[in-house]
């Protein structure tokens, strides 16, 4: 969605809420996933991603709120840090909303308990729930999600196992034309604590999101384990989602603002798949593989074990030419190649990536990393990957990528 100049606050609230609202998913950088929706975002992340292929989680915006409109996120207030325990807060009638409105909906659409509401708005809410079996931390937002219901469809797809590990995932359509995904995941992609987070995300018919999301732990990022699982059961979290009371509070939300010239369209993930499906060597067998704009990946197996192959097709990354001047060569055609080997970065032990970057004289870029594991949040399966650093390097440097550079 691009944006109007001068909403820099704009992401850095939506950046905030997310990291309240969507830590349940296991990603470890909540603006990561704002990128996925945000021009400018997608640009310096980018430049953040310059050492490697985009990373798995970042790699799902079903995992986040990406590519959503929640205007001020937090009602006119923002939250005053003010706590209320074991009572409702009173939603207020006037227009705008202010502090209290989502912690009623909430509080008045789950099972009796005692509440701690850490932080409240119109749009938001987050808080701790005791039931007498352990505290545990809930958070809802609401946002826009577009014009059309296929806007947000990938917020309420189950994600790949290959990139966020769960114990369940159902993905729904409902009879009013709603559609509900409710997702039993961890709080980290390599399980490295027993923190789990259940999440439930409707997206309505005419484009609003209600995202809950609970965990067995009173607060976010390594606090102590309080009970064995979260306290709403996956049809209890259906229940909240659906609560006609958010209906009066999503209408509050304000209409994305007018854009500027939207910037050159982004690459298509499935014909990026589609095409490195079409480069792979013989021998090799697809098991699974999915993506996004400018992203696909594929798991393959060659009889020795599976192998996780990504790939990022991006144009406009001149920003990254220095880094491969320095470390890779120049071909006679103008193209900077890179071959590297590293350790993995999602805390599976052993893992091991092989990477080829490269990049054109326009800022055309292709990368592709392969594993020598079939998820990086996974131990090594294998020695090294399924495909060699130099089947790597001809996939990236193959001339049929050149359908994607911008003219």
């Amino acid at each position: 969605m691009p944006l109007n100049e001068g909403h820099d606050g704009f992401e850095d609230e939506l950046g905030e809420a997310l990291r309240r609202t969507g830590d349940g998913f296991a990603t470890e950088d909540g603006r990561e996933l704002v990128a996925g929706g945000l021009t400018r975002g997608r640009r310096r992340v980018k430049r953040r991603r310059a050492t490697a292929v985009i990373s798995g989680v970042a790699a799902f915006a079903v995992v986040g709120v990406g590519g959503v409109y929640a205007g001020d996120l937090l009602g006119s207030g923002k939250g005053s840090g003010k706590e209320t325990e074991g009572s409702s807060v009173a939603a207020p009638k006037g227009e705008g909303g202010t502090e209290g409105d989502a912690a009623s909906v909430l509080k008045a659409n789950t099972p009796a308990g005692t509440w701690t509401i850490s932080d409240s708005g119109a749009l938001s809410v987050a808080g701790v729930y005791d039931d007498g079996k352990g505290a545990a931390g809930v958070t809802v937002g609401l946002y826009r999600a577009g014009k059309s219901e296929e806007a947000g469809a990938g917020q309420v797809t189950c994600p790949d196992q290959a990139y966020v590990p769960h114990d369940a995932c159902t993905s729904d359509k409902l009879p009013n034309g709603d559609r509900l995904m409710v997702l039993q995941g961890y709080e980290y992609p390599d399980r490295r604590t027993d923190t789990k987070t259940w999440r439930a995300v409707l997206l309505t018919k005419d484009g609003f999101l209600v995202d809950a999301s609970e965990s067995n732990a009173p607060g976010a990022k390594d606090s102590s384990v309080t009970r064995t699982d979260p306290p709403f059961s996956p049809a209890q979290l259906k229940t909240l989602v659906t609560a006609s009371g958010w209906r009066p509070l999503l209408e509050r939300l304000p209409v994305p603002p007018g854009t500027k010239p939207t910037a050159p369209p982004v690459v298509d993930g499935a014909d990026v798949r589609a095409t490195l499906r079409s480069l792979l060597p013989e021998g090799l067998s697809v098991v699974s593989g999915g993506g996004q704009d400018e992203f696909a990946y594929v798991v393959v197996n060659d009889g020795k074990g599976k192998s996780l192959v990504q790939i990022n097709v991006q144009n406009h990354m001149e920003d990254v030419a220095d880094r491969l001047i320095a470390g890779g060569t120049k071909l006679p055609d103008g193209r900077l190649v890179m071959v590297t080997e590293e350790p993995g970065e999602k805390g599976g032990a052993g893992v091991l990536a092989w990477t080829a970057d490269t990049l054109t004289p326009s800022g055309f870029r292709v990368v592709i990393s392969a594993y020598n594991t079939g998820a990086q949040h996974d131990a090594a399966t294998r020695t090294k990957p399924a495909l060699t650093k130099d089947q790597l390097k001809t996939i990236a440097l193959s001339l049929r990528w050149s359908k994607f550079e911008a003219k």
